[in-house]
């Protein structure tokens, strides 16, 4: 297993440019690392032998939802969603060890990146367990299969959360190629110099390789945890101490990239006064007009309309953000 990930890995480094040195480079890749360690983790490697297999087509179906093959574009993998509807493609994340909505949503603010339901991509393949925790609720014994599967959690996302077409074995192999691409790098663990050292020392003398490794994984989340939560009980009641700021910053990296301009969502919002009104009148409401059921519930696929909004979890979007984003409702409403 070694063998062929190393191979892929030098496949990979020639496709984007980058090459590994026996020092500890910001820029080098976490999985290389590790490898060099004596790590002996399984990855999801892809078959880049398979026909039609290629990191541009990945990239491509992730971002626009399908590829050219032979000058032809491939059929259209869903029509109601991308991938970068619900991930980001890129680190959301100050750190990767503890991540929180918190500082999640100050970084991504900083780096222009929208604040989203879905755990990001960049990364992905670092992970080992996927639709974690509560998402069992939602999606039963289909999540068995993907809990340590990264194949079969893309073709979950793809036909339920998508609600769109099974991927074929090319396109499940190209979308691998181009997470690669988009995998942890050392610069990502926030590593002090301390640590740094003792990582070179670790890799130029051969000792203490065990704990090197176990730094370096302790550095990042190997799986993105779900907990589902209930709105609040009394949807009238005010929380004096909301931040309207925040509230502003979640609606314009959240709520409006899939419902302003992009195509992800039916239903239109903007930053018009008339739309807040709206917003504010149903907030108290028990049905997907009320911004607290559809942030905690989501909405379901309905017959000739299969688009739908997923929940955020607890680890996506705190009780006290959604109260946050309350009261910017109801100051842009008045």
């Amino acid at each position: 297993m070694r063998l062929i990930f190393f191979s892929f890995s030098i496949a990979i480094t020639l496709i984007i440019g980058s090459a590994w040195s026996p020092s500890v480079s910001l820029h080098e890749r976490v999985s290389d690392l590790l490898l060099a360690l004596g790590d002996t983790s399984e990855y999801h490697i892809p078959d880049l032998n398979m026909e039609n297999v290629s990191v541009e087509r990945g990239r491509d179906l992730v971002l626009e939802g399908r590829s050219k093959v032979h000058g032809k574009r491939s059929r259209l993998q869903s029509k109601y969603f991308t991938c970068i509807a619900c991930h980001n493609v890129e680190r959301e994340d100050p750190n990767l060890a503890d991540p929180s909505p918190e500082d999640r949503l100050a970084y991504v603010e900083e780096k222009n990146l929208p604040f989203l339901q879905g755990s990001p991509l960049y990364g992905v393949v670092n992970r080992t367990s996927y639709y974690n925790g509560d998402y069992v609720k939602k999606y039963g014994d289909l999540v068995k299969p993907t809990r340590k599967d990264l194949r079969e959690a893309i073709q979950l996302c793809a036909v339920e959360c998508s609600q769109g077409r099974a991927l074929k074995p090319w396109e499940i192999e190209s979308v691998l190629a181009y997470f690669w691409t988009i995998d942890l790098k050392v610069d990502d663990l926030n590593l002090n110099d301390v640590e740094k050292r003792s990582l070179e020392e670790a890799l130029h003398t051969g000792e203490s390789r065990e704990q090197a490794i176990h730094l370096i994984k302790s550095k990042y989340q190997h799986e993105a945890p779900a907990t589902f939560l209930d709105p609040p009980v009394d949807r009238t009641a005010v929380n004096e101490d909301a931040d309207a700021t925040n509230g502003r910053k979640i609606y314009e990296l959240s709520c409006l990239h899939c419902h302003m301009d992009n195509s992800f969502a039916f239903f239109r919002l903007d930053r018009s006064k008339f739309t807040f009104r709206y917003l504010q009148k149903h907030l108290s409401d028990y049905t997907e007009h009320s911004v607290y059921q559809v942030a905690r519930y989501g909405t379901s696929p309905k017959g000739g309309k299969r688009g739908y909004m997923p929940q955020y979890t607890a680890e996506k979007l705190t009780d006290s953000q959604l109260a946050d984003l309350r009261a910017y409702i109801d100051l842009e409403a008045r």
